[in-house]
């Protein structure tokens, strides 16, 4: 059984056989922002998401003229294809590959695996960085059918007939943390969205930090009442984590109706008078 979208991953031997084409461009995204300096893929560019993939003033993801100019620099052009990778088995990159595609950005992919598999298994890296020729690449206007705001959350509570996804670890689900460890962003109130399932995005990886099968992810997230037959939110704290289960379900079990909820808990558990579940 082969994943929905074969297209949306490649693995790591398709990255190196791939190492000198003018057309693929690598893009490396990491919650730890000092990784890329250590060690990188040869003609990888680095994007930070705290400064480059938010707004800076008002919560909310980068512009399309932002995102626009980082694919630039990074030398692509719209016949181009873009691989994205990075850290924790690719939080970050599957929130980057979310955001190009609400714009449109055709021929986007992650590297299965993300940087953890590629420095296990002992691949070239450099601390050079790459000195790309200006890329040309237009992107849509903003698509949001793949993004939940706070309204059309509280409304699909209302309503019934959606499936909540928490990703979150079971600590932060029952409220008892607020974050993982090491993280700031937090929100006034412990728990999570009344009718959520929980279901840790990292189970929807192997210990080399690859998808599972579509078989397993079927089963992983059916056990919960999540099988691709009523629409389904995602959430987690910041939006990434649930970037990362948004594309298992969306591109690799090929659900239809998959919605990316990046205000997630920060705003949800922030909210005055929003119902909450411990």
């Amino acid at each position: 059984m082969p994943y929905a979208n074969p297209n949306a991953l490649v693995d790591t031997q398709w990255v190196a056989d791939h190492a000198q084409d003018p057309k693929v461009r690598l893009i490396e995204v990491d919650v730890d922002v000092n990784a890329y300096a250590e060690g990188h893929i040869p003609g990888a560019s680095a994007w930070n998401w705290t400064s480059q993939l938010q707004d800076q003033v008002r919560r909310d993801v980068a512009s399309k003229a932002d995102l626009e100019a980082l694919l630039r620099r990074a030398g692509v052009n719209n016949d181009s294809t873009v691989i994205l990778y990075g850290d924790n088995n690719n939080w970050f990159a599957a929130y980057a590959y979310w955001l190009l595609k609400m714009h449109g950005l055709e021929d986007v992919r992650l590297m299965n695996g993300g940087r953890k598999k590629w420095l296990d298994e002992g691949r070239e890296t450099t601390t050079d960085e790459p000195a790309q020729a200006e890329g040309k690449v237009t992107l849509k206007d903003r698509d949001e059918t793949i993004r939940a705001r706070r309204d059309q959350v509280k409304a699909a509570l209302d309503a019934g007939g959606s499936a909540l996804v928490d990703v979150r670890s079971p600590a932060e689900f029952s409220g008892e943390i607020l974050a993982p460890p090491g993280l700031s962003e937090t929100a006034q109130r412990g728990g999570h969205i009344p009718g959520a399932a929980n279901v840790p995005w990292a189970q929807a990886v192997n210990e080399d930090g690859t998808f599972k099968s579509p078989e397993d992810l079927e089963k992983l997230y059916g056990a919960k009442g999540v099988a691709g037959d009523k629409p389904v939110i995602a959430y987690c704290r910041i939006g990434e984590r649930s970037s990362h289960t948004w594309f298992a379900l969306k591109e690799l079990l090929g659900y239809d109706d998959v919605r990316n909820y990046d205000g997630s808990w920060t705003e949800w558990g922030s909210m005055v008078d929003m119902p909450i579940e411990r």
